[in-house]
């Protein structure tokens, strides 16, 4: 089975609870006003990989302790025959290794959507936090985008792990934004507040450091 990938990184912190992989999908359907992960919408088949081989990768980076797994995108469940083989061999390897990490995903698609359509994928999850992104709602709760945006345990794992969290003030997290460099290219993971990603470019361009492309504009 083959799965588009935009990126994947390790640890990530910002994305839920402790130390984690994100890994990001490639393509949306959704196409949410003020998105800042635009470079994620476009189908792109060059950006395939099998699941077995991004399995590899998450038991390769993950030696220093792993508390979760938080899949973003894009949207996963444009991909749900990928994201469902995805998330058995996570499932594998969590069982195989007797480990305790738990699954997060995000999704731009209604609650309702997705209990319709995709049942047995959410049942694979532990956590998610659903609904489109609106960008007339600043968040008010960690790790959501917009404020109409809920975080649903799915599973016994994640009501233990992220029911202290569901309603859990946005500044009681000191931290939200981290950076990663890809070569040329600059990553920021995490949900920056209204405005940030504007105001960054516009630092970094009186300090000479010019962006040819940014994620949050086409």
């Amino acid at each position: 089975m083959k799965i588009a990938i935009n990126k994947a990184h390790y640890p990530v912190t910002v994305l839920g609870p402790g130390k984690r992989i994100g890994i990001w999908l490639q393509g949306c359907n959704i196409g949410c006003k003020g998105c800042v992960s635009q470079d994620t919408w476009a189908s792109d088949p060059g950006k395939q990989m099998t699941v077995a081989s991004l399995l590899s990768w998450c038991r390769r980076v993950a030696t220093a302790g792993l508390d979760g797994v938080t899949i973003s995108g894009g949207e996963p469940f444009d991909q749900p025959a990928a994201l469902s083989a995805l998330l058995d061999a996570l499932h594998f390897w969590r069982a195989q290794e007797q480990r305790e990490f738990d699954i997060l995903c995000y999704s731009g698609y209604p609650l309702t959507t997705l209990q319709k359509k995709h049942s047995k994928i959410l049942a694979k999850l532990d956590a998610l936090i659903p609904e489109p992104y609106i960008d007339s709602q600043p968040p008010d709760r960690v790790w959501r985008g917009s404020a109409n945006q809920a975080l649903i345990t799915c599973s016994e794992r994640g009501k233990a792990i992220y029911d202290p969290y569901a309603e859990l003030p946005l500044d009681s997290q000191p931290k939200r934004i981290q950076t990663m460099l890809d070569g040329k290219r600059i990553w920021y993971i995490g949900i920056p507040a209204r405005g940030d990603m504007e105001a960054l470019a516009s630092q970094c361009e009186e300090r000479g450091l010019h962006f040819d492309q940014v994620s949050w504009r086409q």
